[in-house]
Protein backbone atom coordinates (compact mmCIF):
# COMPACT_ATOMS: atom_id res chain seq x y z
CA UNK A 1 0.00 0.00 0.00
CA UNK A 2 1.43 3.37 -1.01
CA UNK A 3 1.95 5.84 1.79
CA UNK A 4 0.33 9.27 1.50
CA UNK A 5 3.25 11.73 1.18
CA UNK A 6 1.47 14.27 3.41
CA UNK A 7 1.05 11.78 6.24
CA UNK A 8 3.48 10.66 8.89
CA UNK A 9 3.27 8.60 12.03
CA UNK A 10 0.30 9.45 14.17
CA UNK A 11 2.21 8.62 17.37
CA UNK A 12 3.76 12.06 18.00
CA UNK A 13 0.34 13.67 17.65
CA UNK A 14 -1.26 11.18 20.00
CA UNK A 15 1.65 11.85 22.38
CA UNK A 16 0.78 15.55 22.45
CA UNK A 17 -2.86 14.69 23.15
CA UNK A 18 -1.77 12.35 25.96
CA UNK A 19 0.35 15.10 27.55
CA UNK A 20 -2.67 17.43 27.51
CA UNK A 21 -4.87 14.73 29.07
CA UNK A 22 -2.33 13.98 31.81
CA UNK A 23 -1.79 17.67 32.63
CA UNK A 24 -5.54 18.27 32.65
CA UNK A 25 -6.37 15.30 34.87
CA UNK A 26 -3.45 16.01 37.23
CA UNK A 27 -4.54 19.61 37.81
CA UNK A 28 -8.17 18.58 38.28
CA UNK A 29 -7.12 15.92 40.81
CA UNK A 30 -5.28 18.60 42.78
CA UNK A 31 -8.35 20.83 42.78
CA UNK A 32 -10.69 18.00 43.81
CA UNK A 33 -8.33 17.11 46.66
CA UNK A 34 -7.72 20.62 48.00
CA UNK A 35 -10.98 22.49 47.33
CA UNK A 36 -14.60 21.99 48.27
CA UNK A 37 -17.24 22.81 45.64
CA UNK A 38 -17.44 26.59 45.07
CA UNK A 39 -14.25 27.31 47.10
CA UNK A 40 -12.18 30.17 45.72
CA UNK A 41 -8.66 31.42 46.42
CA UNK A 42 -7.28 34.68 45.09
CA UNK A 43 -4.01 34.35 43.20
CA UNK A 44 -3.69 37.84 41.72
CA UNK A 45 -5.94 40.87 41.26
CA UNK A 46 -7.34 39.24 38.11
CA UNK A 47 -7.03 35.48 38.75
CA UNK A 48 -8.66 33.10 41.20
CA UNK A 49 -8.39 29.35 41.59
CA UNK A 50 -11.87 27.93 42.18
CA UNK A 51 -13.65 24.61 42.17
CA UNK A 52 -16.58 24.70 39.81
CA UNK A 53 -18.61 21.80 38.43
CA UNK A 54 -19.88 22.31 34.89
CA UNK A 55 -22.54 19.86 33.74
CA UNK A 56 -22.96 21.80 30.50
CA UNK A 57 -20.67 22.78 27.68
CA UNK A 58 -18.73 26.00 27.07
CA UNK A 59 -20.05 28.86 29.19
CA UNK A 60 -22.25 26.30 31.02
CA UNK A 61 -24.46 25.89 27.95
CA UNK A 62 -27.16 23.29 28.81
CA UNK A 63 -25.95 23.06 32.43
CA UNK A 64 -29.54 23.28 33.63
CA UNK A 65 -30.77 20.37 31.50
CA UNK A 66 -32.08 17.26 33.20
CA UNK A 67 -28.97 15.09 32.79
CA UNK A 68 -29.22 13.92 29.19
CA UNK A 69 -26.50 16.43 28.25
CA UNK A 70 -23.84 14.34 30.04
CA UNK A 71 -24.30 11.48 27.58
CA UNK A 72 -24.75 13.83 24.65
CA UNK A 73 -21.39 15.52 25.34
CA UNK A 74 -19.70 12.15 25.91
CA UNK A 75 -21.03 10.96 22.53
CA UNK A 76 -20.00 14.21 20.89
CA UNK A 77 -16.51 13.83 22.36
CA UNK A 78 -16.29 10.25 21.10
CA UNK A 79 -17.38 11.31 17.60
CA UNK A 80 -14.90 14.21 17.62
CA UNK A 81 -12.15 11.81 18.73
CA UNK A 82 -12.83 9.49 15.81
CA UNK A 83 -12.89 12.35 13.33
CA UNK A 84 -9.71 13.95 14.69
CA UNK A 85 -7.80 10.65 14.67
CA UNK A 86 -8.93 10.08 11.08
CA UNK A 87 -7.72 13.60 10.17
CA UNK A 88 -4.38 12.97 11.89
CA UNK A 89 -3.90 9.74 9.94
CA UNK A 90 -4.62 11.57 6.67
CA UNK A 91 -2.71 14.80 7.41
CA UNK A 92 -0.05 13.84 9.96
CA UNK A 93 2.66 15.44 7.84
CA UNK A 94 1.13 18.89 8.25
CA UNK A 95 2.77 20.00 11.48
CA UNK A 96 0.75 23.07 12.43
CA UNK A 97 -2.56 21.49 11.46
CA UNK A 98 -1.77 18.27 13.32
CA UNK A 99 -0.51 20.15 16.39
CA UNK A 100 -3.82 22.01 16.51
CA UNK A 101 -5.81 18.80 16.18
CA UNK A 102 -3.71 17.13 18.88
CA UNK A 103 -4.43 19.92 21.36
CA UNK A 104 -8.14 19.78 20.58
CA UNK A 105 -8.12 15.98 20.90
CA UNK A 106 -6.37 16.05 24.28
CA UNK A 107 -8.70 18.75 25.59
CA UNK A 108 -11.83 17.02 24.37
CA UNK A 109 -10.79 13.70 25.91
CA UNK A 110 -9.80 15.40 29.18
CA UNK A 111 -13.31 16.76 29.53
CA UNK A 112 -14.91 13.47 28.42
CA UNK A 113 -12.97 11.68 31.16
CA UNK A 114 -14.45 14.13 33.70
CA UNK A 115 -17.97 13.51 32.44
CA UNK A 116 -17.47 9.74 32.66
CA UNK A 117 -15.90 9.84 36.14
CA UNK A 118 -17.89 12.62 37.80
CA UNK A 119 -20.87 13.51 35.63
CA UNK A 120 -19.49 17.05 35.24
CA UNK A 121 -16.36 18.86 34.11
CA UNK A 122 -14.07 20.27 36.81
CA UNK A 123 -13.24 23.92 36.08
CA UNK A 124 -10.81 25.85 38.26
CA UNK A 125 -9.29 28.84 36.48
CA UNK A 126 -11.26 32.05 36.98
CA UNK A 127 -10.20 35.30 35.32
CA UNK A 128 -11.86 38.56 36.33
CA UNK A 129 -11.49 42.30 35.94
CA UNK A 130 -13.36 45.11 37.69
CA UNK A 131 -16.15 42.84 38.86
CA UNK A 132 -16.60 41.12 35.48
CA UNK A 133 -15.89 37.38 35.64
CA UNK A 134 -15.06 35.21 32.65
CA UNK A 135 -16.57 31.71 33.03
CA UNK A 136 -14.25 29.30 34.83
CA UNK A 137 -12.24 26.93 32.69
CA UNK A 138 -9.50 24.28 32.90
CA UNK A 139 -6.40 22.96 31.14
CA UNK A 140 -8.50 20.97 28.64
CA UNK A 141 -10.48 24.06 27.68
CA UNK A 142 -7.24 26.01 27.27
CA UNK A 143 -5.82 23.32 24.96
CA UNK A 144 -9.01 23.34 22.87
CA UNK A 145 -8.86 27.14 22.58
CA UNK A 146 -5.17 27.19 21.61
CA UNK A 147 -5.82 24.36 19.13
CA UNK A 148 -8.70 26.29 17.56
CA UNK A 149 -6.46 29.35 17.27
CA UNK A 150 -3.77 27.26 15.58
CA UNK A 151 -6.36 25.89 13.13
CA UNK A 152 -7.28 29.44 12.18
CA UNK A 153 -3.61 30.37 11.81
CA UNK A 154 -2.99 27.27 9.69
CA UNK A 155 -5.86 28.19 7.38
CA UNK A 156 -4.70 31.80 7.09
CA UNK A 157 -1.19 30.63 6.19
CA UNK A 158 -2.59 28.11 3.70
CA UNK A 159 -4.64 30.82 1.98
CA UNK A 160 -1.64 33.16 1.94
CA UNK A 161 0.54 30.45 0.34
CA UNK A 162 -2.06 29.79 -2.35
CA UNK A 163 -2.13 33.46 -3.44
Amino acid sequence: MARNPSSSSILPWLGIALIVILADQFTKTLILGDFQPNDSRTVTTFLNVVRAHNTGAAFSFLAGASGWQRWFFIGLGAAATGFIVWMLVRHGGQRLFSSALSLILGGALGNVIDRLLHGYVVDFIQVHYRGAYFPSFNVADSAITVGAGLLILDELLRVKRSN
